[in-house]
């Protein structure tokens, strides 16, 4: 009988009985690759009958019969890791995290395994790209200590589920989930069909044995997770490795957590002896700015429940070619214009004329809308070369009539300033409550971009 073909996109799963140069589903240019299911009936390996069901009951439950159970959290040993994961690591639940090769997301896996060893008992850590010797290097670098750490050099995920249902882990690393491959398939490892199996048969361990696994996953060039989207539903969370490798320190961002809050953010800096958390991230971001200086404004933004000052640099020069350049590193380009065009508008500033350019320091990425008063105020104390008024934080949304629109957390951002010393905050009038105003700190509430480069430089 002759074995059935199919042709699978590596970007949206879309299946194809032939190969075709673009995918019809998602216009993805050759992402078919050919799979071939292995026959009805092959074994797929030796251990315990595969398992396809989350839930313990072997049929419905009546809602009202279903007892509510809270979980305890367990700790990784890092602080700023467990604030990203909602206060630690539930049980049972299946974890994602990618990032850049070489930003540390391996260093850090390694010293939360440390961590459960002696707290919580037998660890698994099975990495399909270094070698057992390189991963006892890099602990020794870290300071493992010896503990009931158990490393395993594996591909095969028929060979990884038997060393956990012969080990009975209480914590299971999969280092990456794109080289594991299941012998139910042909295809290479990677490829869509291989990378769905292993975190679906990974998730049913998880779940049926209550074991915390976290698995590491490639990302693209455009920075997103390699492999289909399927792949990040399949999770209860998904974690992004940020930073510049020219930079000491990384960021971990949540972007989905069944468990916690979205958007949670996590700062470590890069040491010798690995990541160790930051725990007032905001002094970091600002330790080397310059004061007095033109084209700097300090943004009181917040990620998660977390509130951080970020300073906002912007440059505008005269531009030497016919058309005028915006260049933005830390938000998004296309708000960077939207603001030009509000500031030309309705402000009266002209930068027809001029290059802008504008930066977030440290490596930083802010994509929420309270950041526009920070670099409308940056990009107007550059070209007039005058500084902001000392001592000045500030938040708010521009609109495209010029008003000033209130953002949330307002109170959260006040008191982050007044506790880094700042004396000043221009932000919306509609966030303006004299009830949440800290000691020692002036609240100055404007309507319109007019107003707030008013109140940030001596207009």
């Amino acid at each position: 009988m002759k074995q059935k073909t199919v042709f699978a996109c590596q970007e949206c799963g879309a299946q194809s009985p032939k190969w075709l140069g673009r995918c019809a589903e998602c216009g993805a240019w050759n992402s078919l690759v050919e799979e071939r299911p292995a026959p009805e009936g092959a074994v797929a390996g030796a251990g315990a009958a595969p398992r396809y069901s989350l839930a313990r009951a072997a049929g419905p439950q009546l809602y009202a019969e279903i007892d509510t159970v809270v979980a305890e959290r367990l700790s990784t040993g890092v602080g700023e890791f467990d604030r990203v994961l909602g206060g630690g690591v539930v049980p049972g639940s299946l974890v994602l995290i990618g990032g850049e090769p070489g930003i540390g997301k391996s260093t850090l896996l390694l010293q939360a395994a440390a961590h459960f060893a002696k707290s919580a008992g037998t660890v698994l850590y099975s990495s399909g790209e270094e070698s057992e010797h390189q991963i006892k290097s890099r602990g020794e670098r870290l300071g493992v200590t010896p503990a009931p750490l158990y490393i395993l050099a594996e591909t095969c995920l028929e060979r990884i589920l038997e060393e956990i249902s012969r080990l009975r882990p209480a914590f299971l690393i999969v280092d990456s989930v794109q080289t594991v491959f299941s012998l139910k398939f042909q295809s290479a490892p990677g490829s869509i069909g291989q990378v769905r199996e292993a975190a679906t048969q990974l998730l049913f361990a998880a779940k049926g044995q209550n074991i915390p696994t976290f698995l590491v996953g490639h990302v693209t060039k455009d920075g997103n997770l390699a492999g289909p989207k399927a792949l990040e539903h399949i999770v209860d969370t998904v974690l992004y490795f940020e930073g510049e490798k020219h930079h000491a320190h990384r960021v971990i961002r949540a972007v989905k957590n069944r468990f916690g809050a979205v958007s949670e953010l996590g700062v470590f800096e890069m040491t010798g002896t690995g990541l160790r958390g930051v725990s007032n991230p905001s002094e970091l971001f600002l330790s080397e700015r310059r004061a007095g200086a033109p084209g700097s404004a300090v943004l009181s933004c917040v990620e998660g429940s977390r509130p951080l000052l970020v300073e906002v640099q912007a440059l505008v020069s005269s531009t030497s070619y016919g058309n005028a350049r915006r260049m933005a590193s830390g938000i998004d380009q296309n708000r960077l214009s939207l603001l030009l065009a509000v500031l030309e508008k309705r402000a009266g500033v002209n930068l027809a004329a001029d290059d802008v350019f504008v930066n977030v320091a440290g490596g930083l990425t802010v994509d929420e809308p309270a950041a526009d008063l920070a670099v409308t105020g940056a990009v107007a104390s550059s070209l007039r070369n005058r500084t902001v008024r000392s001592g000045t934080a500030v938040f708010g949304e521009v609109g495209l009539a010029g008003e000033v629109r209130g953002v949330s957390h307002a109170a959260l951002r006040v008191r982050e300033a007044a506790q880094m010393g700042f004396t000043r905050c221009v932000l919306p009038e509609g966030n303006c409550s004299p009830d949440d105003v800290p000691p020692g700190i002036e609240l100055v509430g404007v309507r319109t971009v007019t107003e707030a480069l008013e109140g940030l430089i001596d207009w």
